[in-house]
């Protein structure tokens, strides 16, 4: 099934992203948040993201307006109802997800794929609170989805062929390299990354080395555009935990329990760049 109308849900840096994306690559986009002003905020986001591309010579004026003409804002999931996909991008939240997924299998007409674009979360828990689970996946954007260009295709034990050619095919469109999945916490990137991150807050508390020294022993060393730690504050800690927390929760591996450094950071507010501190300090 060729996907042309995607309805994204969550008003979120990660729902503007994927809108941005699928907008400029020709997709019918309808954004719903929870009001209509914040899905109205989130098309504003997007007309400024596109007139700094313009004034960078990245995209012709005429390029950009149709890009934006694509896309509608709404606060009424049942404006959902015609999208050939439909891509949840909210809190990562287990719950939240099950019960939006309700709502959604509700609403969707029965041809409509479903998908998640939760980073660690069980997929097929989502699917199997609809009437459709053969058509529905995790489509895993990266953060920023624009530059980003990787997509994971998550697949769910209960997922058809053709759900999974179908939305494979929509990131492609996407101009985005596409990797299948299965269904395990973390994936193909997080499973990797975070043991990592975590074993370099391992660091820190032990006082192995500095933050700035292990930053920029990661960098020198391994040739990563960033540090662990800088990483972390882009990530945003309380993401980061919430990662880490499912990973160990299915794997029991001692490498994805959270650093009680993190928890702590978490605890006092000290969320990264979202909050204006984290291992390092935005407030600047």
């Amino acid at each position: 099934m060729a996907i042309s109308r995607i309805g994204i849900v969550g008003s979120g840096i990660m729902g503007s992203g994927i809108a941005e994306v699928a907008a400029t690559t020709g997709h019918e986009v309808v954004l719903r948040s929870r009001s209509l002003e914040s899905a109205q905020a989130m098309v504003a986001g997007l007309e400024k993201s596109l007139a700094r591309q313009v004034e960078k010579g990245r995209r012709e004026q005429a390029a950009a307006d149709a890009a934006l003409a694509r896309v509608t804002a709404t606060a009424d999931l049942a404006d959902l109802a015609g999208c050939d996909l439909v891509l949840e991008s909210v809190v990562e939240d287990l719950d939240i997800k099950l019960a939006l997924f309700r709502e959604l299998d509700a609403i969707c007409g029965p041809d409509t794929i479903i998908a998640t674009n939760t980073s660690t979360l069980p997929v097929v828990e989502m699917a199997m609170v609809t009437n459709r689970p053969g058509k529905v996946c995790g489509v895993h954007f990266f953060n920023p989805a624009p530059a980003m260009s990787l997509v994971e295709i998550i697949r769910p034990i209960t997922a058809d062929e053709e759900t999974i050619a179908s939305v494979k095919a929509f990131a492609e469109a996407c101009g985005k390299q596409a990797v299948e999945v299965a269904d395990r916490a973390g994936f193909i990137v997080n499973a990797l990354l975070f043991p990592y991150l975590n074993n370099a807050v391992r660091l820190l508390e032990n006082g192995v080395a500095s933050r700035d020294d292990i930053d920029t022993a990661m960098k020198g060393g391994c040739n990563f555009p960033m540090g662990p730690l800088a990483l972390l504050d882009l990530v945003g800690l309380d993401t980061s935990v919430s990662i880490l927390d499912a990973l160990y929760d299915e794997f029991r591996d001692p490498n994805f329990a959270p650093v009680p450094r993190l928890r702590r950071m978490v605890t006092a507010g000290h969320l990264g760049r979202k909050s204006g501190q984290g291992f390092f300090d935005y407030r600047k």
